[in-house]
């Protein structure tokens, strides 16, 4: 693609990748500016010579069947695997089958947005009683939210989950899916879509500066041969809720000038990014698979799909099931990532290698002895990140459409933080903002053409 570029897309996540490709279709020329030597953002698939399942250090599940992501890959003819296995539980230091969803999903079909919005903590204080059934359920459902949406229960808001819980309901989400080489085989459908557009990629680009003004915008950068700049008539900023959040001074903070408008600083203060850190073990053998567990009818854990343990580092864990390859994935949100984000690779590996131990009552040097490989990535620490993803705060349930919202037909906006569909902190709902945002800049393109014309 010769010449300047009529859109810069800041951000090379999936957002940014499907706002490209529907710019780059339509003949709209494009540079994408991405701060990693990579695309995807966290969308980070690693393929370990002789393991036979891909690596996800970010995304991993599809939830439901989305068309943003189930078309492209049914097109590509990928093939996708429902997740299925047995459900395991630790209480009180005993592994059983897990009986306590039919409960949580009761509290949580409580929760109502006609209603003045509150926190999922002040709304559990009202709702649920005090008995010790009640207080153990009432600890369920405090794990599934913080679990799930990697939320703080005092922050994040009823109306917000319950937004979403409408929006996973239409697309199943209560059933969820991999492709076979994970989430590269989307990247590789963005990648070659990309290359037939011409649409310019710049890698280890970090921007510093969006000076803009109606109808043109200046992107300053620095890469490796220094600083460095682009002008374009529209720019789309697709930058992580807690990157656009960064005040002046921090890594990687970007300087708006003139600044963002109160409004949309408003409705950044409504949004918060979770954090998780997840590690992924590769053993020599599905060791889990001759384990017996007590009390249980069941003769061992070979089935195991998700373990859920009362750990303060890795309460969660699930397996490659239906694929039955010797990997296992620690789940560590809101404080446990807080406990472990900034430590050391030993320390974090060591810590999931004592949980695995505890929960199965094995000797953590017996785990050391088959473990093939740890991989994790603390998106916490990471200045291109800053956390896992987003969720919304008490009175948060416009404040994606604000974020959404273009300035002067000049700044666009998307990311999982902007999808106005009910779907943040997923990455259909990164894709869905994408071709939304690009959508916005094409009629704005066809308005100024039509102008021109009239003009003439």
């Amino acid at each position: 693609m010769a010449g300047d570029p009529v859109v810069i897309v800041i951000g090379g996540g999936v957002a940014g990748l499907a706002a490209a490709c529907e710019l780059g279709h339509a003949g709209v020329p494009v540079c994408v500016v991405e701060a990693r030597e990579r695309i995807g953002g966290r969308v980070f698939t690693q393929r370990i010579p002789d393991c036979d399942v891909p690596i996800e250090l970010g995304a991993e599940f599809i939830h439901g069947r989305p068309a943003e992501i189930v078309d492209p890959l049914q097109r590509a003819g990928v093939e996708l695997t429902e997740v299925s296995g047995e459900n395991w539980c630790v209480s009180d230091g005993q592994l059983s089958p897990c009986d306590f969803w039919s409960q949580v999903e009761e509290v949580l079909e409580k929760m109502d947005d006609s209603r003045p919005d509150e926190s999922f903590l002040a709304f559990l204080d009202r709702c649920c009683g005090n008995s010790k059934t009640k207080r153990k359920v009432r600890e369920h459902a405090l794990d599934y939210v913080s679990g799930f949406n990697a939320a703080d229960p005092g922050l994040v808001g009823v109306h917000w989950l319950v937004q979403q819980t409408r929006a996973e309901e239409q697309i199943g989400g209560d059933h969820s899916y991999r492709a076979r080489n994970g989430y590269a085989d989307l990247l590789d459908v963005f990648q070659r879509q990309m290359e037939a557009a011409g649409i310019r990629l710049r890698t280890e680009s970090v921007v510093e500066m969006v000076k803009w003004h109606p109808g043109n915008a200046e992107v300053r950068f620095h890469d490796r041969a220094g600083s460095s700049r682009l002008e374009a008539p529209r720019v789309l900023i697709t930058l992580p809720l807690a990157v656009l959040k960064a005040g002046r001074g921090e890594a990687c903070a970007v300087e708006f000038t003139p600044s963002l408008p109160q409004r949309k600083i408003e409705a950044l203060d409504k949004m918060e990014m979770g954090k998780v850190i997840r590690i992924v073990l590769r053993f020599r053998e599905r060791f889990w698979g001759k384990i017996q567990p007590r009390g249980s009818d069941r003769s061992n854990l070979a089935d195991m799909s998700f373990l859920f343990s009362e750990d303060e580092y890795f309460p969660t864990w699930w397996t490659t099931m239906p694929r039955e390859s010797p990997v296992m994935t620690g789940w560590a949100p809101f404080h446990s990532a807080e406990r472990l984000s900034g430590q050391s690779r030993e320390f974090v590996i060591e810590r999931a290698l004592k949980s695995l131990s505890t929960i199965f009552k094995m000797n953590a040097k017996e785990l050391e002895r088959v473990l093939e490989g740890a991989y994790f990535h603390d998106w916490q620490s990471d200045p291109f990140s800053r956390g896992a993803y987003s969720y919304g705060k008490v009175g948060a349930v416009e404040a994606e459409k604000i974020l959404a919202e273009p300035l002067d037909d000049t700044l666009f906006f998307a990311g999982e933080a902007m999808d106005t569909t009910g779907n943040n902190g997923t990455v259909h709902g990164a894709i869905a903002s994408g071709k939304r945002a690009a959508k916005q800049i094409l009629r704005g393109l066809e308005f100024s053409s039509s102008r021109t014309r009239i003009a003439v």
